[in-house]
């Protein structure tokens, strides 16, 4: 069985997710919790980390199986074939954003385009690029994985 990514209607992660579970399809929807304001209030929501995005875990000959399920628009495809995700970069992921792990380039003076290596937390000993600075984030490629991630510059080891 691989892991495919699958695009959802804008905001339907969560309820997808859910309903992928009812159906007994193994997904994996990352999310976390941020704080909302309102006019009146402030309220604590669970969000993905992938807006649009859900994995799952399914037989080449099941795909189909997902088009059952309200939210779910299309498979995400990279060259031509559905992209799968190998259960290496998965648990990766998993173990990166469960474990609360902050990411931890050492540079003193960051700089769009520079490489930096992590040097704590799941992703310890891996290359990435900067690719774009903002007040207060990083925004980090990881080549070796084709991913990108976001760092809280507070969580940068200088």
């Amino acid at each position: 069985m691989n892991w495919y990514v699958i695009c959802t209607r804008p905001k339907w992660e969560l309820k997808t997710y859910e309903t992928l579970l009812d159906r007994n399809i193994e997904a994996y929807c990352p999310t976390y919790i941020a704080v909302r304001q309102w006019s009146d209030r402030k309220k604590k929501v669970r969000v993905p980390f992938f807006n649009g995005y859900i994995f799952v875990r399914l037989k080449e000959a099941e795909r189909n199986r997902v088009f059952d399920i309200h939210g779910v628009i299309r498979f995400l495809f990279w060259q031509g074939k559905a992209a799968q995700v190998r259960n290496e970069e998965l648990d990766l992921m998993k173990d990166y954003l469960n474990n609360g792990q902050s990411v931890a380039p050492k540079a003193e003076h960051l700089t769009v385009g520079e490489q930096v290596t992590f040097t704590r937390g799941a992703l310890k000993d891996r290359d990435a690029i900067i690719e774009e600075i903002s007040n207060k984030q990083v925004l980090l490629v990881l080549p070796a994985l084709g991913y990108k991630i976001t760092a809280r510059m507070a969580d940068l080891m200088i």
